[in-house]
Order: structure tokens, then C-alpha cells, then sequence
């Protein structure tokens, strides 16, 4: 079983940076998700095994980027130029090898999660 387990979340200001951090239990793609209240979960960004590859949702290109420490298990999510429409749960998930690398956008193509971090930007 693939733990997952996110920190760095909180409340900030628009315009502010912050970082999420994924600490994993083993070494596969990841990928960050989130939910806003009252809205269905969409995806974030994800990051391949080797750090070598990153994808975006148009929503956040040019503001978060997605890196990984493979020494230490670590993937996160440095979101710069918060805006209120980013307030939401944060949630990093793994995708096992057995996945398509077409899933990577999907909540289907990750089988492992974590429990979710609050994110809250003020206007």
C-alpha cells in the first residue's frame, strides 16, 4: 500500500507563493489534483517517475510548477501568483506503471491518494 502525505498548505494572500509538498512510500508518477468547494475534482499538474517530464492544467501554466526529490520520496507543487480561484483541497495521488501515461490527466490514471491539504487565497 502507497502512502501519501501532503503539507505546506494554509491561508495566504492573492498575489503570494506557497508550497505544497507529497511525501511518498515509494517512487511513481504523481500527479496533483484539487476541489474547490462545490466543484468536482480537477487535475493540477503531474510529474513523471524521473522527474524528466511535467504536464499542466491550462488553469495554473506559468504559476505552479511540479518537481521531485527522488532521494527523498518527495514531490511538490510551488504555486507562485495565488489567485482566490485557487482556493481549494490539494491533493497529490500516484500513478502505478500498469496506468496509461494517457490517464495522467485523470483521476482514473492514479490509484493511490492522499488525504487532501487546504489551500485558501484571500482577496
Amino acid at each position: 500500500q502507497v502512502q501519501l502525505v501532503e503539507s505546506g498548505g494554509g491561508l495566504v494572500q492573492a498575489g503570494d507563493s506557497l508550497r505544497l509538498s507529497c511525501a511518498a512510500s515509494g517512487r511513481y508518477a504523481m500527479g496533483w489534483f484539487r476541489q474547490a468547494p462545490g466543484k468536482e475534482r480537477e487535475f493540477v499538474g503531474a510529474v513523471s517517475r524521473t522527474g524528466g517530464s511535467t504536464y499542466y492544467a491550462d488553469s495554473v501554466k506559468g504559476r505552479f510548477t511540479v518537481s521531485r526529490d527522488n532521494a527523498k520520496n518527495t514531490v511538490y507543487l510551488q504555486m507562485n501568483s495565488l489567485k482566490p480561484e485557487d482556493t481549494a483541497v490539494y491533493y497529490c495521488a500516484a500513478r502505478p506503471p500498469w496506468r496509461s501515461s494517457d490517464s495522467r490527466t485523470t483521476e482514473e490514471g492514479y490509484d493511490y491518494w492522499g488525504q487532501g491539504i487546504q489551500v485558501t487565497v484571500s482577496s
